[in-house]
């Protein structure tokens, strides 16, 4: 059986899709407010990848679990700091949408990708 890369992943290509739409929106924000919503917000998003990144280093099943959920908190976090943006008309509703929906499809995807990897009695 072939490894996949760390690339070749869908759901690591979704959560850095993610982190490209996070940086136009911290570049939206006026300055004032981008060190702290704005950072919080990129740093939730950007936080999803690295955390798949770093559980897909890992050798045991263990500590690739624990990153994989790491990511999903992460997820959860930017979905609070995206409400929270678009509550204080940072963001435009298309924005909000498209930006909500991704992460959706992305905590869908994450979820099946934390499935998939399967507990070594399981393999």
């Amino acid at each position: 059986m072939s490894e996949k890369s760390l690339g070749s992943l869908e759901v690591y290509q979704t959560s850095l899709a993610l982190s490209e739409k996070a940086w136009n929106v911290y570049l939206s924000l006026p300055k004032q407010f981008r060190f702290d919503m704005g950072s919080q917000f990129l740093r939730a998003i950007d936080s999803i990848g690295a955390n798949i990144a770093e559980g897909y280093g890992r050798f045991h099943y263990k500590d690739k679990i624990k990153f994989y959920h790491n990511a999903r908190g992460s997820l959860w976090e930017a979905k609070h700091w995206l409400y929270l943006l678009h509550k204080r008309n940072f963001l435009e509703q298309e924005t909000f949408n498209l930006i909500l929906d991704e992460l959706n499809k992305a905590g869908k995807r994450l979820n099946r990708f934390i499935t998939s990897t399967g507990a070594p009695n399981d393999q």
